[in-house]
Formats: structure tokens, C-alpha cells, sequence
């Protein structure tokens, strides 16, 4: 498939098989990912893919943010518990989650350059991943802002932040292409 192509072809995987990508394949994608533009050769992106028995707790981190914050009740009614047990099946069943990170930065510029760069980078996995079959869903959600999410996970939030956590596998299903605004409707054209 041309670039072209995939560019437009590509779609975000919501479910997913329940066949995990070999490691080899996602070292692969990962390093097609890294050849995004990034300022000053920083790299800034790093990678903590939680794969198999791994996902366990790391899914329990999520569990125990989404209690922490708010997102789900503090208490041991049925209601919760059923709520709590559906959501770790759910995410249980994502055959990889990658959580991707960098370094914070103290000068507000360099941060959005950085910010930018691991973006471009996630942009390439994406789309090196749906070259070979694999398809992801980059999720931004509320845990990742936890400084004690971070902390569980062996990141401190005072020097790391999320950028996003990619949801990996082969996708059960693919979307349809719902297409996109016209680009004349967001280009402004000044001579």
C-alpha cells in the first residue's frame, strides 16, 4: 500500500482480536514511528507497552485512578463492582496497551516541541502498525494526569508526562471511511 493510500485507509481500531502482535512486529512499528520529525534529535518519546500478564496491573493502576478521581464509586455495591469487573474485561481484552511518555520540560516552547515530536510519532506508529494489519486507538483519558497513576507505574510527574496510551492488536472490525470535511472549508488561503 502506498503512504497515500494508508494515510487514508487507516482507521482507529476500537475492538480487537484476541491474537496478541508479535513482539518483533511491534518493535517494527515502533521504529517506523520514530522516524518522526523531532526537534533537535531529541526523540523524546519512550514506550512502556504492557503486553499479556502485564496488562493486569496496569489495568488495576487505571481501576484505582478511576476511584481516586471520581470516575467510579468509592464503595462495594453491586452496581460498582459489576461496573469495575466490566471495565477490567474490557481493557483486559486490548491484546496491548502502549503507554507513551517523555520528559517534561521546564521552557513552555521546548514542552510543545517535545509534545509535537512525540505526536508525529504516535501518527507513524499508527500508520506503520495499519501496514501490517495492526490497528490502535490513541486514547487521552483522565488517569493519565494522575500523579499517582504515574507513580504506580514507576513514573514521576513531576519529570514525566503522558502523551497518550495506544491501544494495539488487530482489530476485529474495521470502521467505514466516514470521510472528511472538504479542506477549502479549513484552508485560508492569504497572498
Amino acid at each position: 500500500m502506498s503512504i497515500l493510500k494508508t494515510i487514508k485507509a487507516r482507521r482507529s481500531a476500537h475492538t480487537f482480536k484476541d491474537k496478541p502482535v508479535d513482539t518483533k512486529i511491534l518493535k517494527e512499528i515502533f521504529t517506523y514511528g520514530s522516524y518522526a520529525p523531532t526537534h533537535y534529535m531529541k526523540e523524546p518519546w519512550n514506550i512502556k507497552l504492557y503486553q499479556g500478564e502485564g496488562r493486569t496491573a496496569f489495568v488495576d493502576a487505571i481501576i484505582a485512578s478511576y476511584i481516586r478521581i471520581g470516575m467510579i464509586s468509592d464503595d462495594a455495591s453491586p452496581k460498582t463492582l459489576k461496573m469495575v469487573d466490566s471495565m477490567k474485561s474490557f481493557l483486559l481484552s486490548i491484546p496491548h496497551h502502549g503507554l507513551i511518555y517523555f520528559e517534561r520540560e521546564a521552557d513552555s516552547i521546548r514542552f510543545e516541541e517535545e509534545y509535537a515530536a512525540v505526536c508525529a510519532f504516535i501518527q507513524n506508529a499508527q500508520l506503520a502498525g495499519w501496514e501490517y494489519g495492526v490497528g490502535m486507538l490513541w486514547t487521552i483519558t483522565p488517569y493519565m494526569s494522575d500523579p499517582l497513576f504515574l507513580e504506580e507505574i514507576g513514573l514521576n510527574s513531576e519529570v514525566f508526562k503522558i502523551a497518550a496510551v495506544m491501544q494495539i492488536g488487530y482489530p476485529e472490525k474495521v470502521s467505514r471511511n466516514k470521510g472528511r470535511t472538504p479542506i477549502e472549508k479549513k484552508l485560508e488561503i492569504i497572498e
